[in-house]
């Protein structure tokens, strides 16, 4: 039986990984808890075989952070991140930490036990490309990279010289993507576009 410990601050959430963990009969869900800073010392306080946690977690706690530490100092803990948010930078920020594996709690792309199995048996078990939101009249999943780069730092409230300077790029370049941006989405202004993927959950600034 792996003893697992779950970082998790929905009470809904809570009883349906509960009920999945119970339903397998391989795991066992030793302990809760919901902040992610919180987990490095539960678990060298207890055994623990796995620890699923979220990426938002209760007083603003980073399980990204929480998790690159947790594999830094227990490298043999096996640490599944999961989260019920698109945020397009989350999937990569979550393979840099060393992470066994990614579940999208709200998208259907992988069962949960899939990714714990997979974990177990070494093979890490990531999604192949965050969900896609509407943005406008448009789909995240058509904005590049750089675009995604661009409309983040107007969310943090930079102005395009500060963008430029962020990126490496020239104030003319920040300008072309932000035309892009706007007439890929449809919207009037940037004061728009940051509303919606704000709301959207596409970016969220404190992570």
């Amino acid at each position: 039986m792996v003893n697992v410990l779950l970082v998790e601050n929905s009470r809904l959430a809570q009883d349906v990984i509960e009920r999945h963990l119970a339903q397998s009969r391989r795991y066992h869900l030793r302990t809760v808890i919901e902040q992610a800073g919180h987990a490095q010392l539960t678990c060298r306080n207890g055994t623990y075989d796995l620890v699923l946690m979220d990426i938002c977690t209760a007083a603003g706690d980073s399980g990204l952070a929480a998790a690159a530490a947790l594999k830094q100092h227990l490298p043999t803990l096996w640490v599944i991140l999961m989260t019920a948010v698109p945020e397009h930078s989350f999937l990569a920020k979550a393979k840099a930490t060393g992470c066994d594996g990614f579940w999208y709690k709200e998208y259907g792309q992988t069962d949960l036990l899939d990714v714990l199995d997979h974990a177990m048996g070494g093979q890490p078990l990531f999604p192949d490309q965050t969900p896609s939101v509407p943005v406008g009249i448009t789909q995240s999943s058509k904005l590049t990279q750089r675009e995604l780069e661009v409309v983040r730092l107007l969310v943090q409230g930079c102005r395009y010289d500060e963008i430029a300077a962020a990126l490496g790029i020239s104030p003319n370049t920040v300008k072309y993507h932000i035309k892009n941006l706007l007439s890929k989405t449809g919207h009037r202004n940037t004061i728009q576009l940051v509303v919606d993927v704000v709301s959207k959950k596409l970016i969220l600034p404190p992570f």
